[in-house]
């Protein structure tokens, strides 16, 4: 890519990245373990805006075993959103293949 034209579009880039920023609020994913027994929903902000819990996971004997549904049904939403995440972000930039993280949200 020749860096003139790269400098020429950096406006238009802007203009797109920042549509795709708003469009991480609307975006939605619901993580899940344990064969659904937890789940999660999770925003393109990665915020989580629900939890639920099968009462077949709850166990006083065993809190480890709900403590590690509950990170696997988190990780399972991540992973989904940084996905959608990513083929927003290849769809609005012509496939430049830009980090998920560009917009904040793990790494």
């Amino acid at each position: 890519m020749n860096p003139m034209d790269l400098m020429k579009n950096v406006q238009q880039l802007q203009s797109r990245m920042s549509e795709a920023q708003s469009r991480l609020k609307e975006l939605v994913a619901v993580g899940t373990a344990g064969g659904d027994m937890v789940t999660v929903q999770m925003t393109g902000e990665f915020i989580v805006t629900d939890v639920k819990i099968s009462p077949e996971a709850v166990d006083p004997d065993d809190v480890e075993m709900l403590q590690d549904l509950v990170r696997a049904a988190i990780s399972d939403a991540v992973f989904k959103i940084r996905e959608q995440i990513q083929q927003q972000m290849s769809s609005m930039t012509g496939g430049l293949n830009l980090p998920t993280n560009l917009f904040g949200g793990p790494e």
